[in-house]
Formats: C-alpha cells, structure tokens, sequence
C-alpha cells in the first residue's frame, strides 16, 4: 500500500488492517512520523506540498527497493500532504518480515530515503511568516550509510 494524501488517519487502524493481511509475518515495525513544534523553535504549522502521483510512484520505487533488498514480505508508507499543525501525524511506514532484524532494517532504510528524496517541499509557518524548510546534511549522511 502507497498512499499519499491530504486527509488525516489513524495509525493503529491502520497497522490493524495491514498486519491482519499477513499473518504469516514474525515481525511487524510501524514509524508514524508527527508534526512537531519545540520551545526552541514553535511553529504553526508544517505545510508540505507535493505532486501526489509522481510522490506515489518516486515512494513504490523506493518501497519495491526495500521489499527486495531486506527480504520484506511487504511493506506500506502513508504521506500527508497539506496544512498539518504541531501533534498530527505526518507519515506511516510499515513492514513486515518474517524476523524482526529485517523489519527494522527495512522500515530505517524506507525512513531514510523518504526524508531525503521523496518529491514533498515543506515550509514551517511561524509566529513570524513561512519560510522553506532547507535540506539537513544530518539527514543526507542517514540515506548515505544504506549506499554501503
């Protein structure tokens, strides 16, 4: 499953019906990724915009890439896209694996990758206006580390 999508979802539900497709599997991992605002640095909100076919067919790429290279027996991520504000979940992975190790491993590489080169642009709206949110080398090096 791949979707991306403006409206809001529920997590558990979501792992519900995704795991009850596979009882097969030993190991279930889920990454549901939210907005967040710190007392550092609060935002609003967290806008991301996006294409959502070239984002559904960039993430079945990178998702094919996972199932392939950890042995995955599936796997699915979920993207919002939109105004979303501090507590909102943003993105859902899941995967599912006949051992946790690879679960793990899979669910990481999928979270990497979708940081760093799913087609979504964010800005932050703030007390003080919206700005872009820039690219983290931090985020880069965590990709880099699955080239090995």
């Amino acid at each position: 499953m791949i979707l991306v999508s403006a409206s809001p979802f529920d997590p558990g539900a979501l792992l519900a019906a995704f795991a009850a497709d596979h009882p097969h599997a030993g190991a279930a991992v889920t990454f549901t990724g939210m907005v967040r605002s710190s007392p550092d640095r609060p935002i609003n909100a967290l806008i991301l915009e996006c294409y959502p076919e070239l984002a559904e067919n960039e993430i079945a790429t990178l998702r094919g890439r996972a199932i392939e290279r950890f042995g995955l027996i599936d796997a699915a991520i979920l993207h919002r896209y939109g105004r979303l504000v501090p507590g909102e979940a943003i993105m859902q992975v899941m995967t599912l694996a006949a051992h946790r190790q690879a679960a793990f491993d899979g669910a990481q590489f999928l979270m990497d990758y979708l940081k760093t080169d799913a087609p979504f642009w964010k800005q932050e709206e703030t007390a003080s206006g919206t700005q872009w949110v820039e690219a983290n080398t931090a985020d880069d090096a965590a990709r880099d580390r699955w080239a090995k």
